[in-house]
């Protein structure tokens, strides 16, 4: 972050914004969720209950994927779209601070769990598609689909395994 006062940085920020094209690329990305959130609903009917899209910093937009398995353990799952590295993630959340603590814990020599540092606001996060085509819709949301189902069932078994 800036060292520079709130005042000193409107200039650029002013700047920034006068073009148009941060706001109409940021509503392009919350769209892109937007459709992927629609699509998991209707993909995984009845296997997850899926919550709405949240936004509004320009760092993380994301939804939330729970079931009951998941909700025994206070987890759940978000595809995260990632603003500053504009990739797609797969992070593992707990309910609060504490149960995503005992989860980081209990899960640091799994491959997906840095040991050293847990995350901000995950027990893990994993990169879904490190190199999105965003301007092929249909390519993006078929590859984000073929990661997430390639790894929710190896974190499910890998969380039994551990609780």
């Amino acid at each position: 972050m800036s060292d520079k006062r709130l005042s000193t940085r409107i200039s650029a920020y002013r700047e920034v914004l006068a073009s148009g094209e941060i706001q109409e690329t940021y509503q392009d990305l919350v769209g892109i969720i937007q459709s992927l959130r629609t699509e998991f609903s209707k993909r995984y009917q009845g296997e997850f209950t899926v919550a709405n899209v949240l936004h509004g910093y320009l760092d993380f937009t994301y939804f939330y994927l729970q079931n009951d398995f998941l909700k025994k353990r206070q987890l759940k799952l978000a595809i995260v779209l990632n603003h500053r590295q504009a990739n797609f993630e797969l992070w593992l959340l707990g309910q609060t601070k504490g149960v995503q603590i005992r989860y980081w814990e209990m899960l640091k020599g799994v491959k997906w769990v840095n040991p050293e540092t847990m995350p901000e606001y995950s027990v893990f996060d994993v990169v879904l598609l490190a190199h999105p085509d965003f301007d092929n819709r249909k390519r993006l949301s078929e590859s984000v689909h073929r990661a997430f189902g390639l790894l929710w069932q190896e974190i499910f078994n890998t969380l039994e395994a551990c609780s």
